[in-house]
């Protein structure tokens, strides 16, 4: 039997606490930067907010811009946590410089959508929308359809696609009712954006990672037996 003096053994290697992709780490990080500075705005950034009267008067430049402000550092770093935990499966799928592009298209896009689908359910109204939270729930997901490992996208009709997005939309739900209650102060939560933008992450992801994404063929299961390649 052999043995080996534990004083000559290399010792493992220890995984790192925090490994996050550093796209997802700069996209979760710009928002206290921006927030810091929207708060050094003389109108505190009112005029890059979205309202849905802005559709039918030709204005659409908010729905982008809204996606750079926030309504106070609870919101900035909710949302700045979000984009940094679920942003980085999605980032690890879609790497290189393609990927890169890919990953801003699906969370500017995100954004840019939830808040258009805000303002066609609240055609007129003026109430202003801000926040990042629609781009954040296009991320949420993508994410949800990589449960599957390994760079996969799960099928749309898969089952646990489907349970952990009805969770997700309930609680998105009950969070946007509470808003609605009598004696609650503050702005509303604006649920329908944040559902937009959870379905534009599903929805695009597939062919994003199939177009753009590292599905890590080393990991890939073959018809013959053996090691994965390296």
């Amino acid at each position: 039997m052999a043995w080996s003096d534990p004083r000559f053994e290399t010792p493992p290697a220890r995984e790192p606490v925090f490994n996050a992709p550093i796209l997802a780490v700069l996209v979760g990080a710009s928002m206290p930067v921006l927030f810091f500075f929207q708060q050094r705005l003389p109108d505190g950034g009112a005029a890059w907010a979205f309202s849905p009267a802005d559709l039918a008067e030709g204005r659409f430049g908010g729905l982008f811009t809204s996606m750079l402000l926030h309504g106070g550092w609870t919101h900035t770093w909710m949302n700045a946590v979000g984009a940094v935990v679920f942003g980085a499966p999605v980032a690890r799928v879609l790497t290189g410089a393609r990927g890169v592009l890919a990953f801003f298209a699906l969370y500017i896009g995100a954004g840019v959508l939830s808040a258009l689908g805000y303002g066609l359910v609240h055609w007129g109204s003026t109430d202003t929308v801000v926040g990042a939270s629609g781009a954040v729930f296009g991320l949420i997901g993508a994410a949800m359809r990589l449960m599957g490992g390994k760079g996969r996208v799960l099928s749309l009709t898969d089952p646990r696609l489907i349970q952990i997005s009805l969770a997700w939309m309930a609680v998105n739900l009950v969070t946007g009712l509470i808003g609605l209650a009598p004696g609650v102060t503050g702005a509303r939560i604006a649920w329908e954006a944040h559902a937009f933008g959870y379905l534009v992450g599903v929805l695009a992801i597939g062919p994003l990672a199939r177009w753009f994404g590292n599905t890590n063929p080393a990991f890939d299961s073959k018809t013959r037996l053996g090691d994965p390649a390296d």
